[in-house]
């Protein structure tokens, strides 16, 4: 599966933001030199705590902030609020290429959103010394993501070749 094929998809993005929500999302991004951003993105977090817009602005706003541990918690909120709607085990670690499967069927692009969340949880973890679970999340997206279109094969290698695990190892 070519996880940069998502042509005629519908983005994720594209799920109804409410007028009000999006005037917050809107605000927060007049407000962020000025220190209000993220009193609007609470905001509008609290009105739609699922929608994916909402939970990408919160993730980016931590995220350039470094308050890396607040980004970390909205990746996994963002994995947790898109697993139910693709048919998802519970925990990324239960993940396989049957779930995966059956979640394209459902969205593809939010499958693809889905490992990109756990691609970002991974790094997060790495650069915050989690190096343990940092890896073992890069080297899933790795296992579902043959021809690493999503890039997590590089952040291991960055580490060293003995990052990646055997059973998504392949050579160069």
């Amino acid at each position: 599966m070519d996880l940069q094929d998502f042509e005629g998809q519908k983005l994720y993005f594209d799920d109804e933001v409410p007028a009000d929500v999006e005037q917050l999302i809107l605000s927060a991004s007049e407000q962020y030199s000025k220190g209000g951003a993220e009193s609007c993105l609470i905001k509008a977090y609290e009105m739609a705590p699922t929608n994916l817009t909402v939970l990408v602005a919160l993730y980016r706003f931590y995220y350039y902030q470094h308050r890396y541990q607040d980004a970390l918690r909205i990746a996994y909120e963002s994995m947790a609020a898109v697993a139910d709607e693709i048919e998802f085990p519970p925990h990324w670690r239960e993940l396989n290429f049957s779930d995966l499967a059956n979640g394209v069927l459902h969205s593809f692009t939010v499958v693809r959103f889905y490992l990109l969340a756990l691609k970002g949880a991974g790094y997060l973890n790495l650069r915050m010394g989690n190096i343990q679970e940092g890896v073992a999340m890069l080297n899933k997206v790795i296992e579902l993501d043959n021809n690493d279109r999503l890039g997590a094969r590089v952040l291991l290698q960055a580490m060293g070749p003995a990052q990646v695990s055997e059973r998504t190892a392949q050579p160069l």
